[in-house]
């Protein structure tokens, strides 16, 4: 990696960006040391000596395996509170009234769970329980009832999925899901399809180097902040990034990397090249990318001869699409079309990276195929510097669906058949179903219509993280029993129920006795070890929550489902998970394996049948705007998931409120910064304070949780059924 300076790629001559708008990492810095007031000891260890609980880059401590540098960025610091903060005061509970309509982060600044808690149907609030009562009540709940299991995705390691997902299907249901499901699932349903594998194909050291970086509907300055430093070296090393999206996110325009000291003076050029398309208009715009290499003989043709299958007739199909109908569709020129074309095509490598802006979706699935075809096409999969990328926003993703904790999937990733069934039926010893679960937004439905009895909750919040929350509120009430794991309070804890509600406390993976494993974007396992430090009353590692709780529920087969520690679930795992070797031997910091490899399909072979990849036939959406109709999307800003840590978005200003219009619309309207709006999409609305920004005219961003009240529930993609987290709306000055 070179140290020389090099002010072509400084974004300015202002030390440190004075006076330009950007966040302030040096001040995060500050903020964290105060927020761990009482155990900055603690607080210190877990940054040294734990595997990072944010992203899914996966920094051991403060390093890596990508280069040889400390990395320590604002979305680790953050969730520094909730791993070293003190007990809540459980007579804070006993009724409440007054805890009703709190947000999120004032709950969770009460404290930690510390013991279980009972609310009974009608009851003003919770009172502490015992372990063995509230065990007892919900296995009396669960026993003989239609239940469904969620696991979120934030800090939740491989052993305690792996644990739930087989205590849940010992009790007879595939009905357990996770976080994946709402984020990365179309990712996980085309990449089986067309490459057989549903995980990255490369690893972060092919960014560094690479010909070419295209980032398509993502934004790791606000959601993967370490990943900028690998920008920066990749910027020094000659790679260009070009960058896909509806809005020109300010992060990704410019950056500050603060532990580089040629960045943190003069900030870094990251986007080279930038393509402008429509909310929902991605399948539009790569299809007409493909058209271009297809016309302009820009085909790895030796690659698509001997590793491909399907080419042709994907070919015949794309020259069917005019040009008007995809430069209609995403907003895009054909000219701008042809400049990425040639960015490709003259690239000898490419690292393709996507994330939320193409999955979430009703036609996720397609978004994804078609970017495994400008892939194939080109033949960017398999070796250096080039590689297929859904990078992941939290650092129990890539895990959860690989462990089974997936309604859809067995351990694995392996789909649920008879067949798959019956070999997890053997290997367990317990009859496995083998028919798929309800996935998480079916377990909504479901209850929504009387149709499932019990919920078991471990994290998440399905008030912030499904689409209409009312809707999501009356199906959670209607549940007879509502069991909620957690390390501190939600919102959806106090919906009241028209039975027991429990709260089980958890220990977040820094308090687990023999340690526990984490999977990274690039499909390393990490292991991160137990850190000395305060824990808190009585609660339980999630793995113990689970089994126990399907050992009261059915006692003939505790003996089959209980563990004595989370290093013999690893030994599991690895029986259970053939790809996954390795696991077993990981007991102390900094210990990892990476499955398959620095690249996948190195030996020119894919994980299909007949070890070709796929290409897939995507044909553009039917997407109809009114006139005057506006598509917004929803956003991400200061936060992690749900959890807003600031009402401010460092980056580009905006408040919680913000509704981000391009300066076009904004003047055609008449609506100046600050000029009160309702968005309505049907009978739903939403208001917001306009605030003019870099993006495409006709589209509209807001933020996520809050604009999810505008979000249609029925909205899900066919395979995956993931939520559509974009709507079209009218605009409406107040």
């Amino acid at each position: 990696m070179s140290k020389l300076l090099d002010p072509r790629n400084w974004a300015s001559w202002r030390p440190f960006g004075i006076g330009l708008r950007k966040p302030n990492n040096y001040l995060e810095l500050w903020k964290a040391f105060r927020s761990v007031k009482g155990n900055r000891g603690y607080a210190w260890r877990i940054l040294n000596q734990g595997t990072c609980d944010g992203c899914a880059l996966g920094t051991h401590g403060m390093r890596d395996w990508t280069m040889d540098e400390i990395h320590l960025c604002n979305i680790r610091l953050r969730l520094l509170p909730l791993n070293t903060m003190p007990a809540l005061d459980p007579t804070l509970l006993r009724d409440i009234s007054g805890l009703v309509g709190k947000k999120s982060a004032e709950l969770r600044e009460l404290g930690r769970l510390p013991y279980p808690m009972l609310r009974r149907a009608g009851e003003p609030g919770f009172t502490r329980i015992s372990w063995d009562e509230a065990l007892r009540l919900a296995a009396d709940g669960l026993r003989d009832a239609r239940f469904g299991a969620y696991l979120t995705s934030r800090g939740v390691p491989n052993e305690n999925y792996y644990a739930a997902q087989k205590a849940v299907r010992a009790l007879g249901t595939n009905s357990v899901d996770n976080a994946a499901r709402i984020c990365h699932s179309p990712s996980t349903v085309a990449l089986k399809q067309t490459i057989g594998a549903a995980a990255t194909t490369c690893s972060y050291t092919d960014w560094i180097g690479s010909d070419l970086i295209v980032f398509i509907g993502s934004n790791p300055s606000n959601n993967q902040p370490v990943a900028m430093k690998y920008l920066y070296h990749a910027k020094k090393a000659g790679t260009r990034i070009a960058m896909v999206n509806a809005y020109r996110e300010p992060g990704m325009d410019k950056y500050w990397v603060p532990s580089n000291a040629e960045s943190a003076l003069f900030g870094t050029k990251i986007t080279d090249e930038f393509f402008g398309v429509n909310v929902g208009g991605d399948i539009g715009f790569l299809n007409g990318v493909l058209k271009h290499l297809i016309e302009n003989d820009w085909v790895d043709k030796e690659f698509v001869d001997q590793r491909t299958t399907g080419f042709e007739e994907l070919r015949r199909e794309v020259a069917g699409q005019s040009w008007e109908e995809l430069e209609a569709l995403s907003g895009a020129s054909r000219d701008d079309m042809l400049r990425l074309a040639r960015l490709l095509g003259e690239a000898r490598s490419a690292v393709l990276v996507w994330s939320m802006g193409i999955t979430q979706h009703a036609y996720g699935e397609d978004n994804v195929r078609s970017i495994v075809n400008l892939a194939l096409a080109r033949g960017f999969v398999g070796r250096d510097k080039c590689g297929l990328m859904p990078i992941r926003g939290h650092s129990g993703v890539q895990g959860g669906a690989e462990m089974g904790a997936y309604a859809t999937g067995l351990p694995g990733g392996l789909p649920i058949t008879p067949e798959n069934a019956a070999k997890f039926t053997e290997m367990w010893g317990f009859e496995v179903p083998a028919t798929p679960g309800l996935t998480a937004t079916d377990m909504i439905d479901a209850a929504h219509r009387g149709d499932l009895d019990a919920l078991v909750s471990s994290g998440g919040n399905f008030l912030e993280v499904l689409p209409d929350p009312a809707y999501c509120r009356e199906a959670l009430s209607r549940l007879r029993l509502r069991v909620h794991i957690d390390i501190v309070l939600s919102s959806q804890m106090l919906v009241p129920g028209e039975g027991d509600v429990l709260l089980l406390p958890a220990q977040t993976r820094y308090e687990m006795v023999g340690g526990v494993t984490e999977t990274s974007t690039e499909r390393r396992i990490i292991f991160s070890p137990e850190v000395e430090g305060p824990r808190i009353g009585e609660a339980w590692p999630e793995w113990k929550i689970f089994t126990e709780l399907a050992a009261r529920t059915n006692p003939e087969i505790s003996s089959k489902i209980t563990f004595t520690g989370t290093p013999q679930i690893r030994a599991e795992i690895e029986r259970a998970v053939p790809f996954y070797r390795g696991i077993a031997d990981l007991r102390k910091f900094g210990d990892n394996v990476q499955y398959g490899g620095r690249h996948l399909f190195a030996d020119g072979r894919f994980q299909t049948p007949d070890g070709l990849g796929r290409f897939s036939v995507v044909r553009p959406p039917a997407l109809k705007r009114p006139d005057g109709a506006f598509m917004v999307a929803t956003r991400r800003g200061k936060q992690f998931n749900s959890m807003v840590h600031e009402r401010r978005d460092g980056f580009n200003g905006a408040m919680r409120e913000a509704v981000l219009m391009s300066e076009y619309d904004a003047d055609r309207l008449g609506l100046p910064d600050g000029a009160p709006v309702e968005l309505r999409s049907g009978e739903r609305t939403y208001h917001g304070k306009i605030l003019r920004a870099p993006l495409m005219p006709g589209n509209l961003q807001i933020h996520w949780p809050e604009g999810n009240v505008l979000l249609d529930e029925s909205r899900r993609s066919p395979d995956a059924r993931i939520p559509d987290y974009n709507a079209l709306v009218t605009v409406r000055p107040l």
